[in-house]
């Protein structure tokens, strides 16, 4: 029988992958008893249909591996993997989730090696994500209340269970039977667009994981699944969990409502992170947009290099200007297409092989030189497509602001997935070492200045009038002390040569 076609075994299990590629993930930690039980237990339809069953041992000082390995494996999908260390629970979810998306499944069961949850039911936990009705399934046990205390579980833990996830409801805007079930399954479609990474090592990575669907706007179901308590060793601290639980819940609805930021809900594209700049009057792109709107711009052609979301090339459209852009990003080439009047999708790393017409009269290289392989080459070859006394702008980040000079002082390198400790920069710039560049590279410098800490993106309400001495304060001491409160360094220099262009 071919793959898509449905499958019925003697017990009269059904289920049919569709096509999809997908993936059973055992977590296990301590579970020499009951491993092999539980692979044992995975239906027949489930081996012949998934692509692979993998185990995360996360470094048990019992025997679970070796009992892992001496598992029959007649399909050839079985995985074994040991942690060299103990990740702990999120951590080890975190490998496990990765595993799938690069061994590029479509979706993921996470079943434990304890056996707590029924494998039988894999083909129910499945189907949503296979007919992809669903991003995140979850199996409840508090679907039906009265069965899971009739499968063992603890009254403490059944009444805990209830109060902890009536209380994530509330803060997270969620509406589910139960929040603490370790039953999942996910479609890595979902999973890539989350960084997982950010999320707790701990118990309460699920509910992280929760809270990151409720961002995402990813659609959740719930399965009613059998509950059973057997002997298996429960290695939660039952009161640290709760309380991490309801703080997380806490810091989600902060974040929702804008009086904080937390990175492990940065969900949006980056291109719709970079427009909102302009909601901060002391941003780059804001400093920036209002040094070139004082000028005339009505029929000069202007080059914006690394354009992500075009948010200062829509305004200076509006001004009359003749926009050409370069982006590798295939994505934000696409989607601004009908605002540039040429675009091209090139590394800038070869800016020679990008094709550009010129000479241009301003130049904008807002935050692309840190990813560049060589700046001052390219700030050098630079000069010759533009006119003579052309306007450069750019930004980079300024490395010594205060925010990275504590981390550092503390023995700290923090890299992000955007910002001053971007993980994809290839350099960093003080205000000084830049200038240096720019003299190296023989440009004029006429104009700089210094962007403030993002707090109006990072705390929304500091917008609202009682608020706003805080940020003038906050405006001032960047003004007076550069170097350490700046976020961002700004340029504004002349091209001083004729134009080259060949």
């Amino acid at each position: 029988m071919e793959t898509g076609e449905s499958r019925t075994d003697a017990d009269g299990a059904e289920f049919s992958a569709r096509g999809r590629r997908l993936g059973v993930f055992v977590i296990s930690y301590n579970a020499e008893k009951f491993i092999e039980r539980t692979l044992a237990r995975i239906p027949a339809c489930i081996w012949r249909e998934v692509e692979v069953v993998y185990v995360v041992d996360d470094c048990s000082l019992d025997d679970t591996t070796h009992r892992a390995l001496s598992f029959p494996d007649a399909q050839g999908k079985l995985r074994i993997y040991r942690n060299r260390i103990n990740r702990r629970y999120g951590g080890n979810q975190k490998f496990g989730y990765q595993y799938a998306i690069d061994a590029g499944l479509d979706a993921v069961v996470m079943l434990h090696g304890d056996g707590q949850y029924a494998p039988e039911m894999l083909p129910e936990m499945f189907r949503p994500l296979v007919e992809e009705d669903a991003d995140v399934v979850i199996g409840s046990r508090m679907l039906n209340r009265s069965g899971a205390l009739a499968g063992g579980m603890p009254k403490y833990k059944f009444v805990a269970n209830i109060a902890l996830t009536w209380i994530e409801n509330r803060l997270g805007g969620l509406r589910l039977s139960e929040f603490h079930s370790g039953y999942r399954g996910y479609s890595t479609r979902f999973l890539k667009r989350i960084p997982l990474w950010k999320n707790s090592d701990e118990w309460h990575f699920d509910s992280h994981i929760l809270f990151q669907a409720r961002q995402a706007s990813a659609k959740i179901i719930e399965l009613p699944i059998p509950t059973h308590y057997g002997d298996e060793v429960c290695h939660v601290n039952g009161i640290a969990y709760g309380l991490n639980c309801i703080r997380s819940a806490l810091l989600f609805r902060l974040h929702r409502m804008r009086l904080l930021h937390l990175a492990r809900y940065d969900l949006v594209p980056e291109a719709s992170a970079d427009s909102r700049k302009f909601d901060d009057p002391w941003s780059s792109h804001t400093l920036i947009f209002s040094r070139l709107k004082a000028m005339p711009l009505d029929g000069v052609r202007v080059l914006d290099l690394g354009f992500g979301c075009a948010a200062i090339a829509s305004r200076l459209r509006e001004r009359g200007a003749v926009l050409e852009g370069v982006d590798i990003s295939p994505k934000a080439v696409e989607e601004n297409r009908g605002l540039f009047d040429m675009v091209y999708q090139k590394d800038l790393n070869r800016l020679d092989e990008v094709g550009l017409k010129g000479p241009y009269g301003i130049v904008i290289c807002a935050d692309i030189l840190q990813y560049l392989v060589d700046p001052a080459e390219f700030l050098s070859r630079l000069k010759k497509y533009m006119n003579r006394g052309g306007l450069l702008v750019v930004s980079v980040p300024n490395f010594v602001n205060i925010s990275t000079r504590l981390h550092v002082i503390f023995g700290g390198f923090p890299l992000h997935h955007r910002g001053i400790m971007d993980e994809n920069a290839l350099h960093f710039f003080t205000n000084a070492s830049f200038e240096t560049l720019l003299k190296r590279t023989s440009w004029e410098l006429v104009e700089s200045t210094v962007s403030s800490l993002p707090l109006m993106l990072l705390f929304p309400f500091l917008k609202w009038r009682p608020f706003r001495p805080l940020v003038a304060l906050c405006r001032g001491l960047t003004l007076l002390m550069k170097g350490l409160f700046g976020y961002q360094c700004i340029y504004f220099c002349k091209n001083p040569n004729e134009c080259e262009l060949l």
